[in-house]
């Protein structure tokens, strides 16, 4: 969150706050390269994203191409992640999978973040009983069960991967809306704010210049924890039967397909899938930690 002496430029004030504000933000993100969670974070992902979407380039075996002469066939030089319960070759069936878990993990992430600073911007900024109609929305949409509306989109429609992303979107914006909109009834009162609006700026304009600007370090931060929520919830609802259909391959649901062959010593159908979902979690989770570290003044002065 950014400090409240860096805040956006007072119309009334010249451009010290910005020379002020360009100051601080520099210094954060010096702050977070320097923080040992931030370096884990961006490594761990970085290596994932290049298994997944680099990886193919140089591997080429198919990840659908069954061979029910090496069912279930250990690694080994030939297959360096072993095959599946169809002889399918399991490390081309990683790096498929961990794309489609990426994709609709940041895609969903971004969609969540981008409905809820809106309407948490709109709801905060108007106030008064736009804002209380607002918000009862929002508590009623929690108290619906997800795994309900989960179920229900799952038998009327047939799943793919955009469906998914609207699907995890739709029922995950609501924190960031609430989140947003605290923010924004704090900001809405600063001096710089009251100088805009007696200057005639209207409500579009010091949405855009004046309150989103300030908003963006814990929207950013708490963006990064969405990323890590919606691939935990690909990877679960995978896992329960309601992801992707088959032969579309994904980490949670390789890692459920995995869970019938525990007790057969096929260990490498079940760490490989697991220890990816790990990964991605606590790398996104610490780079979410290293910038909340760095941009909150009140964890900066700790």
């Amino acid at each position: 969150m950014i400090s409240p002496e860096i805040e956006m430029r007072d119309p009334l004030q010249g451009n010290q706050p910005v020379i002020e504000r360009t100051r601080s933000i520099s210094r954060e993100w010096r702050a977070f390269w320097k923080n040992p969670l931030a370096r884990f974070g961006i490594g761990g992902l970085a290596f994932l994203i290049l298994f997944s979407f680099v990886g193919p380039i140089f591997y080429h075996a198919s990840a659908y191409q069954p061979n029910l002469l090496n069912t279930l066939h250990p690694p080994s030089a030939k297959f360096p992640l072993g095959t599946d319960s169809l002889g399918r070759d399991y490390l081309a069936r990683m790096m498929l999978g961990g794309q489609l878990s990426l994709e609709v993990g940041f895609a969903a992430a971004f969609m969540t973040t981008m409905i809820g600073v809106i309407y948490g911007l709109i709801s905060g900024l108007l106030g008064g009983s736009i804002d209380a109609l607002l918000m009862r929305l929002v508590d009623i949409f929690i108290a619906i069960p997800s795994l309900f509306l989960l179920l229900f989109v799952d038998s009327v429609f047939k799943p793919n991967a955009l469906l998914l992303i609207v699907i995890i979107a739709s029922l995950s914006w609501f924190g960031v809306a609430r989140l947003v909109r605290s923010e924004v009834l704090s900001l809405k009162r600063r001096d710089y704010v009251e100088a805009a609006r007696a200057l005639g700026a209207n409500n579009w304009r010091i949405m855009i210049q004046h309150l989103l600007p300030n908003v963006m370090g814990v929207v950013i931060v708490n963006a990064t924890f969405q990323v890590a929520d919606a691939i935990l919830t690909v990877a679960a609802l995978s896992f329960l039967g309601l992801g992707l259909p088959p032969p579309t391959p994904n980490w949670g649901e390789m890692l459920s397909d995995s869970m019938s062959y525990m007790f057969q010593n096929a260990w490498w159908l079940i760490y490989p899938p697991g220890l990816a979902i790990l990964l991605v979690e606590l790398s996104v989770n610490f780079i979410g930690d290293a910038l909340r570290q760095a941009f909150d003044p009140r964890l900066r002065k700790r």
